[in-house]
């Protein structure tokens, strides 16, 4: 007998569930591209944008999802050759790396395993002699698979006065935790569509400072990545290179207004930490006197409020075991150390407190039906968590 008949329940680290007024939003035919509903939802959507950024820099609109976003703003960015400084935390940092490898530019890793970045470290690095031909620092603000989170506050403070830009990939954070692009120095953001924006994927955005506008374009920019007649844009297809990509424009459009508008954005940040801190509830009961169950992050100030990464015996049977009998699906462990044992939980996007409980309780289920030893009590402190008692 399975019991996944039902609403089935998508706890990956993106695409994220998308709201059924997000869904109706896109349900229509095209409009007349050149008319004034497609320009006014196109603008409405790119101030938003910008107000989830907290930034009122100029912002270049994709079709494409976030490896478009990296390669956008590498084209855009550098030349080839430029020296620049990528700081990795796991799987997405080492891909972005190699991303602006293979366009030519002269990548730098400093890795931390799947651990979050050191700012200590950075400044260290940006003191020494030979850091000053460095022309960025690149880093992802969260980290989907090891689900660390960077503090780009302190990082930036790192920098102390070099002149290298702050590049950030907020992909899997925007909306989910704070950004104050301008607040904090940011000189180019990445995000995309499909995770705390929550809509399909298909569209990249980069936002990019005064700082960066002034530089022009480089050797590697061609004229379809070129941000600047992007971000100057006045008819609806000039923000997109050609043809608007219509129906994910009405369904961002509805998405920020559900996010800014009708829950607020510093409540949705709020949410998230809730969340995120109800499932690491439910992982440290596993975890107790189970040391083989435990979260990839050990410092809860460092996680991610989005998505937690963790260790789990049989993850692959577990993962398997909860598609095939209760309709849930959780996140491979991607990047993880063996990915057998590994395991990552989505709460990022459109998610609640009942998905998140129905989520661990379904997990608990898969760990008794497999035999997975584990603590007991995950449930209810989690719930306890959500009920302001955790």
């Amino acid at each position: 007998m399975r019991l996944a008949t039902g609403h089935p329940v998508i706890a990956i680290p993106g695409p994220s569930p998308t709201p059924d007024r997000v869904l109706r939003a896109m349900h229509r035919a095209s409009p007349d591209i050149y008319g004034e509903g497609m320009q006014a939802a196109i603008e409405s959507v790119v101030a938003r944008l910008k107000q989830v950024a907290g930034t009122k820099a100029h912002l270049a609109c994709y079709i494409g999802n976030g490896h478009a976003g990296w390669e956008a703003v590498t084209a855009n960015l550098f030349k080839r050759g430029d020296r620049v400084l990528v700081i990795q935390s796991g799987h997405f940092g080492r891909s972005w790396a190699e991303v602006m490898a293979r366009q030519g530019v002269a990548v730098e890793a400093m890795d931390f395993g799947l651990a979050p970045p050191d700012p200590a470290r950075l400044a260290e690095r940006l003191a020494a002699a030979d850091a000053e031909g460095i022309v960025a620092v690149c880093v992802c603000q969260t980290d989907t698979a090891s689900s660390a989170r960077a503090d780009i506050q302190a990082l930036k403070a790192a920098m102390g006065d070099h002149p290298a830009l702050l590049v950030v990939d907020a992909i899997a954070s925007l909306g989910c935790a704070p950004m104050k692009m301008d607040d904090w120095g940011v000189d180019v953001l990445i995000a995309a569509s499909q995770k705390g924006l929550m809509c399909p994927p298909g569209l990249a955005f980069a936002w990019f400072s005064d700082r960066v506008a002034g530089r022009g374009p480089t050797d590697l920019t061609t004229p379809y990545w070129d941000w600047h007649p992007r971000a100057a844009a006045e008819a609806a297809w000039q923000y997109w290179g050609g043809t608007p990509p219509v129906q994910l424009v009405y369904a961002l459009d509805e998405a920020l207004r559900m996010l800014l508008e009708d829950e607020g954005l510093e409540a949705a940040w709020a949410r998230h930490q809730r969340l995120a801190e109800a499932c690491w509830a439910a992982f440290d009961a596993w975890g107790a006197g189970h040391p083989e169950i435990r979260l990839v992050v050990a410092e809860p100030a460092l996680r991610a409020q989005s998505v937690t990464a963790a260790t789990v015996p049989q993850a692959d049977a577990l993962r398997a075991w909860l598609s095939d009998n209760l309709g849930v699906t959780l996140g491979v462990g991607l990047g993880a150390e063996d990915p057998a044992t590994g395991l990552r939980v989505a709460h990022m996007g459109y998610c609640n407190a009942a998905m998140l409980l129905g989520t661990l309780a379904a997990m608990e289920a898969g760990m008794i039906a497999l035999d997975i030893p584990h603590g007991t009590g995950a449930v209810e402190a989690a719930a306890r968590v959500i009920a302001g008692l955790g």
